[in-house]
Formats: structure tokens, sequence, C-alpha cells
């Protein structure tokens, strides 16, 4: 029975991809009206995590260039354990791609040759069929473009939608694109990217070795790691970010899934500010939050001051997935002492225990 819905959902998604390419492939034959020649062309910077491309600064809209390449590369996934990521531009999570709402974004996209799938972007920031996926099915070696106009301020997921799309999702094909408002985000000191991403392996967790998907578990949702940027450390250590006391810092936060939803949360913070789901522009923020939730296919923009020094861990507060499956990452604040916020009295014998 649950292969049978497996292969109905396959068809179905298969066919609406089908039905979307063929009916724009005539749309592109037609005249089109409303030219975008008049807008200047523009190259979008892309960045891979933790890294973000610095606020859209030019004076109007323009026609923004975004280029990717769909690729299958072998990496870490955890100190001895190798995988065979499917990504975009060869990191997971795939670059951060900024514009404004008003934009043109012109999306090229390239399959590698020695690529063994076929491989397709589907944008949530775009008003189209299959978010872009109905035209951009492509075979090893093939390119293919589209243009969309970014009509709504936010923060959105991009995924590979070719079937099986839960399998690609849980290889690693998945990213966040911005679209900022039209006078843009407030400013702030420090800005990351942080993506939250489950990865099913037949061995167990940190077992050894190159390890393979593993369809039973994706179909169970039982991964076997839970990770930030594509691996587990990522974030500690020297990829740990940093910042200043007194320094107000922004994490552009999202969740490629493809099946839990993520408990976001920085330990030792408060959330100054929270703009749930990634929605921007369509009421005020949430303040003052502890933890955020995020959706599979979800983003959100958290912001905090940083007030004390020190270490603050950025988890899934569902906190096996952080202490044991490898949501963890560590934000490094520097500066003096500020003992008016926080200070020690009678230390502890024990360490920091788990932070």
């Amino acid at each position: 029975m649950r292969r049978g819905l497996a292969v109905v959902a396959g068809v179905a998604v298969a066919g609406l991809l089908i039905g979307g390419a063929l009916f724009w492939q005539s749309q592109a034959r037609a005249k089109v009206t409303g030219s975008t020649a008049e807008l200047p062309e523009v190259k979008a910077i892309l960045t891979a995590a933790p890294a973000v491309p610095p606020p859209v600064d030019r004076p109007g809209n323009a026609k923004v260039i975004v280029t990717l390449e769909t690729t299958e590369v072998k990496g870490p996934l955890a100190d001895g354990v190798q995988y065979t990521f499917w990504t975009f531009g060869g990191t997971v999570p795939g670059p951060f791609v900024r514009v404004r709402v008003g934009d043109v974004v012109q999306i090229r996209l390239k399959n590698a040759e020695k690529s063994m799938h076929p491989h397709s972007i589907d944008l949530h920031a775009v008003t189209g069929p299959g978010g872009g996926a109905a035209v951009t099915q492509l075979g090893p070696g093939q390119e293919g473009a589209f243009e969309f106009k970014a009509l709504n301020p936010g923060l959105y997921v991009y995924h590979c939608a070719t079937p099986s799309v839960p399998e690609h999702i849980a290889n690693g094909m998945y990213g966040l694109i911005l679209v900022e408002p039209e006078k843009g985000l407030p400013r702030v000191d420090r800005e990351y990217y942080v993506m939250q991403g489950e990865f099913y392996t037949k061995g167990k967790t940190l077992a050894p070795g190159l390890q393979a998907l593993d369809p039973a578990k994706l179909t169970g949702e039982r991964p076997e790691y839970v990770v930030f940027n594509g691996r587990m450390g990522a974030l500690l250590d020297g990829g740990a970010v940093k910042a200043n006391v007194g320094e107000t810092v922004r994490l552009f936060v999202g969740n490629g899934g493809p099946n839990l939803i993520s408990s976001f949360h920085v330990i030792g913070e408060i959330f100054d500010t929270v703009y749930t789901e990634g929605a921007v522009g369509g009421g005020p923020p949430a303040r003052n939050v502890q933890t955020t939730l995020i959706p599979a296919g979800g983003a959100a923009i958290v912001e905090m001051t940083v007030q004390v020094p020190g270490r603050f861990l950025l988890v899934d507060h569902s906190i096996v997935r952080a202490m044991e499956k490898g949501a963890l990452g560590v934000l490094e604040v520097a500066g003096a002492e500020q003992p008016g916020i926080f200070r020690t009295l009678v230390p502890g014998t024990y360490g920091t225990g788990g932070h």
C-alpha cells in the first residue's frame, strides 16, 4: 500500500512538472509584453554558508542573474563519515541568494556533466508552476533558464523538485533566497546563514566510512543526522560564527527538512526580533522570543543584540537532535565582562555541563 502511494505521488509530481513545462514553453513562444530590457543587469553575489551577501544597496530594481550548477560530490558528514551529497554549487546548503522585491531574477541552471541523476530547482519565492521546477528538469550536462519577478518580500527556501523529491532534498539539495523589502531590512552589525537538514544513512550515527541513503529511514522519518550547514560540527571550533559585545547579530535560518520541524534556539540568548516563517512586511515581527519553530521547507529571520561575552550554543531544542545527531553550533562573543547583566557568584565544580 505504501509503495503504491509513493508511485501515485511520483506520477502526480511528474505530471504536474511536465504539464507546467509545456505551458511555459508555449508562453515563451508567444510575444512577451512588459519587457524587462530597460532594467540594468547585475550578477548575483552568491555566498556559501555561513556567509551572507551584502545588503542590496542599488537605487532601483534590476535584472539579477543567478547562475547555479547542480553537482554530486563526496564529502564529510561527520568525523570519519563520508557521504555523496547532491548539491547546488557544490555546498550544502546551496548558495545564499539576495535580491530586492520588484527585481526580475533570471535563474540559469546547469546540471553537471558528471552527475548521475537529473536535477531541478523550485524556489518558494517564485510565483509560477513548480516554483521553476516545471521548466528546469535537467539531465546530466543539460542547461535551462527562466525568469521571475520577485513579488513578495521574505526569506524563502529553494530545493530540488525532481522525483523522488524527498531523496533529492535528503541528499542536500536546498538553500535560501532573501527577497528584501523595498527599503531593505534594518542594518545590523553581523549577518549569518544557518540551515538545518536531515540525513538518513544506512549506518547508525557516526558509523564510519562512506554512507548511503536509507530509503526506509527516509520514509519513516528516522534520520541518523540532523545538522546545521551540511555536516556535524560545521559551526563548531573554527567554523563558529563570531560577534563582539554590543553588536546586533541577524541569523537567516532555514530548514531544508525534508521531514522535521526545527525548534531553533540560542542557549543563553533571547531573540529581540523574529520574522516568523521568514515573513517580512506584512506586520510587526515578534519580540522577545526564546525558541522559534521553523517548518520543513520554511525559514525564519532572528535578531539579537549580544550583551555579554561567552560561548552561545545554536541548537534545535528538540534536544536529542542537538546533543546526539548534530544540530549544534556556536556563536562566540568577545568583549569585556558585564557583571551588571551576568556574573558568577559561586562556580560549580563540574564544568559547563552540556553548554
